[in-house]
């Protein structure tokens, strides 16, 4: 009795929804993955064994070119030829470091603003480094996992991120025809198998320092030398997120008008949004100008406002992602960057008389319905600026006794 062949039809094949293969006959099948990503895939037997050889993704590939590709293939099995260490021959398997740029570019695009490609390129040259250089096709889970060992437990948060974005370019890899088989970062049945299940962070719990002890771990901080240490005083000088200051740049600031206007392609909420300075933050950015441009002259260098605040001496590049997190535990500090954030809102709701709702302008959070956004026409920038020369002030007190003190005028 003759194999059924083309079973599929453009109508099932867009219908198709359940994860698995998909038969078309003749060893031509439509894969659907985990993720929902549909892709063609040719599995045949060679020397005893079962080979499947990736065709491209549904997108790209139509059901017509699919089943060409499959005939071609077939015929080539038929001439006692492998399709695809044919095929490597004459296309290279490009390396882990190949695939990720092919990936960020073909994605870039669609994503918010440009900090998230830079956080994937940062995240995985720094800790998928061991990968960079190794061809997809080789990448196995033994690989994956000496990536992720030494950081799961330690950063938990980065490691879960390596992990989902070292999934997608290998599944990019896969549609691509360039490996095949399981996913070796797949966490569903795999990894979830050989490391210990992640305890999520609760957004808006991140583990954050009570706002009366404040005082005094500003004083150990700005005791500490280094460029990490004034980063993360100017973070929690300002209520700021990470980000937002990790990559800030001189064009940003106004030094006449003590105002820091990060725009809006690197906010969250993405829309522009202005930062009273306190005189503590203007001191230490007007150290850290004199200073880059003290450098700059030494080694006959032009300095631009275009360069970012916040880097090493004698550097130009921002600080690495994890720069203020691995302070904090040098510090033994049960806290997290993000936490300072919490502390400077209980402290408004609790020890002040501000408006909640400045203490949420200054975090840059939604503050009404959209119509009242609509209508809103200031940001109430003087009146925050007064908010953050109190809180400067609280922060730079010698202990917790000015709390009761901090009141709106």
């Amino acid at each position: 009795m003759a194999r059924q062949v083309d079973r599929l039809n453009a109508r099932s094949i867009t219908a198709l929804s359940t994860q698995g293969r998909h038969a078309d006959g003749g060893g031509l099948y439509l894969i659907v993955d985990h993720n929902g990503a549909k892709r063609w895939s040719f599995i045949f037997r060679w020397q005893g064994k079962l080979k499947e050889m990736g065709l491209g993704g549904l997108s790209s590939v139509s059901l017509a070119r699919a089943r060409d590709l499959a005939k071609e293939a077939r015929a080539r099995v038929a001439d006692g030829v492998n399709p695809i260490e044919e095929r490597k021959r004459d296309k290279p398997v490009p390396t882990f470091g190949a695939m990720t740029k092919i990936y960020i570019d073909s994605h870039s695009a669609s994503w918010k603003n440009t900090k998230h490609r830079q956080q994937w390129e940062n995240t995985l040259a720094q800790h998928a480094k061991l990968l960079t250089d190794k061809p997809v096709d080789q990448i196995d889970v033994a690989e994956v996992l000496k990536v992720l060992q030494p950081i799961w437990s330690k950063i938990p948060e980065t490691a879960s991120r390596v992990r989902g974005r070292m999934e997608a370019i290998l599944d990019a890899a896969k549609v691509s025809g360039h490996r095949t088989g399981e996913n070796p970062a797949t966490w569903k049945g795999n990894l979830k198998h050989l490391l210990s299940s992640r305890k999520r962070l609760t957004r808006g719990h991140h583990a954050a320092l009570p706002f009366a002890e404040l005082p005094a771990f500003m004083e150990r901080l700005r005791a500490r030398p280094g460029a990490s240490a004034t980063q993360l005083e100017f973070l929690i000088l300002n209520a700021s997120r990470s980000s937002e200051v990790r990559l800030a740049s001189w064009s940003e600031i106004e030094f006449d008008e003590k105002l820091w206007i990060i725009p809006a392609e690197r906010m969250k909420m993405a829309r522009e949004h202005r930062l009273p300075l306190s005189p503590r933050s203007m001191e230490i950015l007007t150290a850290i100008r004199e200073r880059q441009q003290t450098e700059s002259q030494v080694i006959g260098r032009q300095w631009s406002e275009k360069g970012h605040i916040f880097t090493q001496p004698g550097g130009t590049t921002a600080p690495s992602i994890n720069a203020t997190e691995m302070l904090l535990r040098r510090m033994k500090a049960n806290v997290t960057t993000h936490g300072f954030r919490s502390s400077f809102r209980d402290w408004v709701g609790d020890a002040t008389n501000f408006d909640r709702d400045l203490a949420e302008m200054q975090l840059a959070h939604q503050v009404g319905d959209e119509t009242e956004i609509a209508y809103r026409r200031s940001d109430a920038l003087q009146k925050r600026r007064k908010l953050m020369e109190a809180w400067a002030s609280y922060l730079t007190s010698d202990d917790g006794s000015k709390v009761g003190q901090m009141k709106r005028n």
